[in-house]
């Protein structure tokens, strides 16, 4: 219990760091989960600071629209913004505040524009930020940042090149892959985060 309120106040700081600087109509935190990393999504949107979100990736699982509508109902109870990663259908059935796009299917945003209050995209270079921001998206979750667990992570940007790319960047960026307590001030200062196992 201690490690895990020491974490929430943790990220409490790193929000207060990310809203000094970013839109307000962006969630300053954002956790993505996934099937095998975060098994329990639920209880961990229950531990996230008011005005952080929640990408739900749910990779075709059988429990989806169950899971998806507890998702929904405790963002909606705790003030947490809510997205479903790559499944229009099922963020509009479930009351969604958006989408959010792997880089390989950014062109599937076109169809839903005005359709959601925010649409994301993951973008892994200069180049998929830009096709974001043409697209007219919202912000672009750049990985991977930070040495990560993930078996698709690339080699880490590193902090230092992730802010070369931000500054340059036309819209508002988040650092994705392997971010954590230990290292997300780093880069708060000057983009939002967004963490997977991180919130755990």
């Amino acid at each position: 219990m201690k490690h895990q309120a020491a974490a929430a106040r943790k990220w409490r700081s790193v929000a207060r760091q990310v809203q000094r600087h970013f839109p307000a109509h962006l969630p300053p935190l954002l956790f993505l989960t996934d099937p095998a990393r975060t098994p329990d999504p639920v209880s961990v949107a229950r531990t996230l600071p008011v005005g952080a979100g929640v990408i739900y990736r749910h990779f075709g699982a059988a429990d989806r629209h169950s899971v998806a509508g507890q998702l929904a109902d405790v963002c909606s109870d705790r003030g947490l913004c809510f997205l479903v990663a790559a499944d229009s259908e099922l963020a509009l059935a479930t009351g969604a505040d958006g989408v959010h796009w792997p880089e390989a299917r950014l062109s599937e945003s076109l169809q839903h524009l005005g359709k959601f209050a925010l649409q994301t995209a993951s973008a892994h270079s200069p180049q998929a930020i830009r096709a974001a921001y043409k697209a007219g998206l919202d912000a672009a979750l750049v990985s991977t940042v930070f040495p990560s667990n993930s078996p698709s992570a690339s080699p880490p940007l590193g902090p230092t090149r992730f802010r070369c790319w931000t500054k340059a960047a036309p819209m508002p960026t988040y650092a994705l892959g392997g971010v954590n307590t230990a290292n997300a001030g780093c880069v708060a200062d000057f983009a939002g985060i967004a963490a997977i196992e991180g919130f755990v």
